[in-house]
């Protein structure tokens, strides 16, 4: 590999690139590498000048065995262009790619330039010739007047999987060869060569989808092409996909239609009760309104606001996300907990529940009106039961939730509002009706010692969430919380003993506590040494997520497994301890040579955002297998067995 660049540069914009010599048989990939192998980056860390985009010569289909891959057989250049700003064009860039036969090698350098800028370009001839003929081979715009056919639609196939695109001759001939046709977007089509119609001038290609892939990423689809007729090359971008026609029920998640999620939403939410950050709350407000002093009316308005707060929280959150998607943004569902001022916040209040709870202090109505230990503040906790079950979701709400952002808004909002109703439907049930509330125990002493009982799971989502914390800001995170919740219970405890104004510094000083505790969690979040973070670090035999890197396991014939995990998420760490992380789980894996990749999901990873989304989902726990030689993954439950691994390499040799 070389540069293929003039010995003088002028003050003109100048197209150079990157020249690839390959030996025979050997290949390198285009942007969509296709079914296996990876395109080749290159990071530009210093340029003497503006630097342009790369152009990517039309590719060729190459396959192997049943894959087919898209890129070049023989020498290539990645091509772009520069324009001059000082007396020497400099240029630093760090580059990976990836040759392949029937083995891969990958590459990792680091490429400089540094040439004269004069009054004229000055080329050698064979590298001037060598640039112009791979650049006569990158696609142009297709614009009327260069491009030969129209296209007449892009939809949703007849058959379940696939995508047509339909193109007509320009000039109105019936003997026109079709055009080869590449498609831009790996994680929506195969590479593998579409079906090809022809019936006079109108071509039809029926393009197979990626299993698992959304065909409506976004409430108006699109995608793109590259069509070449061997001589030129002509690029499509933001081709709107028509959608299946109105009278067929929408499904997404492997068919499943948008009612049956929706009705999956509601039992999922309403299972969320019984999680431990959520349970002891809504026992102990429950009980307070079981009291002989409380009204059947005090019942019906706590209930019917605490639903209120469940909604409009879970509407709030989930109209967040699809808005900050169709920005373009990668994020996923549990996004608030992948924050360090909201663990740190949560941690604090679930820390004084923990105190009343145990009667070590009681902090008055107005304080824990936010914890929903009084008969007050049910909106509040409405708020609240949704921030602390959203780690929970990930069992009982995957298809859904992954749905959720893959459906027209309307539809979204839909599961997001019924996982709302199933948290709220239990507690709301209750209040309204109060024969069901007598089938309880009647109050008495007994609940003195159950809200002392249910102390103790709020001690240990305390120390849970002091561990997210730490995986999120790194070492520093633990001593933070553990001093904010100090300070914090010091200052109550002043305010308590101290007069007038000592009262006032007392409650000043929690004020002062907990905002220079939040803007210090987000300082060591944004400011953490990134090679250093617990985040990025993975347990022995695991990987960290590298979408080259399972490209080039992929390429070799290597199964890999990808659990996709996040700290916050309870699921996911059960799963580890009891499966994952298991002496015999490992050496099942290690027999039959499994790459392990644990993408690590706890602080925001577009990356891995994008890689859940092109899996139809959009929360963790999602465990990926794929089979050697296989692209298409296969999703295992998030409540995982020992023996579904047994069973995946158990099938292979069957």
């Amino acid at each position: 590999m070389r540069w293929l660049a003039p010995e003088q540069f002028g003050p003109a914009t100048e197209t150079i690139g990157f020249y690839f010599e390959v030996d025979p048989g050997w290949h390198v990939y285009w942007r969509n590498a296709g079914d296996s192998g990876a395109a080749p980056r290159f990071d530009f860390v210093g340029a003497s000048g503006e630097v342009g985009e790369i152009q990517w010569p039309s590719p060729v289909r190459l396959p192997i065995e049943h894959l087919t891959n898209l890129g070049y057989e023989g020498d290539v250049a990645y091509l772009f262009s520069v324009t001059p700003d000082a007396p020497r064009m400099e240029l630093v860039v760090n580059l990976e790619w990836l040759v392949c036969k029937v083995d891969c090698i990958p590459g990792y350098g680091n490429m400089s330039l540094s040439r004269e800028v004069a009054d004229k370009a000055q080329w050698l001839p064979q590298d001037l010739a060598l640039r112009d003929r791979f650049a006569a081979q990158v696609p142009e715009a297709a614009m009327p007047g260069n491009f030969p056919w129209t296209v007449q639609r892009v939809s949703a196939g007849a058959e379940q999987g696939t995508l047509q695109l339909e193109l007509m001759a320009a000039n109105g001939g019936s003997q026109v060869s079709p055009p080869e046709v590449f498609p831009l977007d790996g994680g929506l089509l195969t590479a593998k060569a579409p079906q090809v119609e022809q019936s006079g001038n109108i071509i039809l290609y029926t393009f197979e989808r990626v299993p698992g892939a959304p065909l409506l990423p976004t409430a108006s689809p699109t995608t793109g092409f590259v069509i070449s007729d061997g001589t030129r090359a002509w690029q499509l971008d933001n081709l709107e996909i028509q959608t299946a026609p109105a009278s067929v029920p929408p499904a997404v998640g492997g068919g499943q239609p948008v009612w049956l999620l929706i009705l999956a939403a509601i039992a999922g939410g309403a299972i969320l009760n019984l999680m431990p950050c959520v349970f002891p709350v809504l026992s102990i407000k429950l009980f307070g309104l079981m009291g002989p002093g409380t009204s059947a009316q005090e019942r019906v308005k706590s209930g019917l606001l605490y639903g209120a707060g469940v909604l409009v929280t879970f509407a709030l959150l989930g109209g967040l996300l699809l808005a900050l998607r169709a920005g373009g943004a990668a994020i996923g569902w549990g996004f608030q907990l992948q924050s360090a001022p909201v663990v740190l916040a949560l941690i604090l209040l679930f820390w004084l529940m923990a105190l009343s709870f145990s009667g070590v202090y009681e902090f008055g109505h107005r304080l824990m009106n936010l914890a929903g230990h009084s008969r007050g503040g049910s909106f509040a906790t409405g708020v609240l039961a949704v921030f602390v079950a959203a780690p929970c979701t990930g069992p009982f709400m995957g298809a859904a939730l992954g749905a959720a952002t893959l459906l027209p808004t309307a539809s979204a909002m839909a599961i997001f509002i019924g996982l709302g109703i199933g948290l709220a439907l239990p507690f709301v049930l209750l209040c309204l009706f109060p024969a069901l509330l007598q089938r309880l125990p009647q109050p008495g002493p007994w609940m003195e010692t159950l809200r002392q009982f249910l102390a103790f799971p709020l001690y240990a989502t305390v120390i849970w969430l002091l561990w997210v914390l730490g995986r999120l800001v790194g070492e520093d995170g633990w001593l933070l919380g553990s001093l904010v919740m100090l300070g914090v219970v010091l200052a109550l405890w002043l305010a308590q003993h101290l007069q007038r104004f000592g009262k006032l510094f007392a409650w000043l000083s929690v004020l002062v506590v907990i905002v220079l505790g939040l803007s210090g969690a987000n300082y060591l979040q944004e400011h953490r040494p990134g090679s250093e973070t617990a985040v990025g670090a993975v347990a022995e035999g695991w990987q960290p997520y590298d979408r080259i890197a399972i490209g080039e396991a992929l390429a070799r014939g290597q199964g890999v497994f990808i659990d996709y995990t996040a700290a916050w998420c309870i699921t996911c760490q059960v799963n580890k301890k009891l499966v994952l992380d298991t002496d015999e789980v490992a050496a099942l894996f290690a027999k039959n040579k499994v790459y392990l990749v644990r993408a690590d999901w706890t602080d925001q990873n577009p990356a891995i955002t994008t890689a859940l989304a092109e899996l139809g989902r959009n929360s963790v726990p999602v465990y990926a297998w794929y089979a050697p030689g296989e692209k298409s993954p296969v999703l295992l439950p998030q409540i995982l067995q020992a023996s579904m691994i047994e069973a995946l390499f158990a099938s292979e040799t069957e």
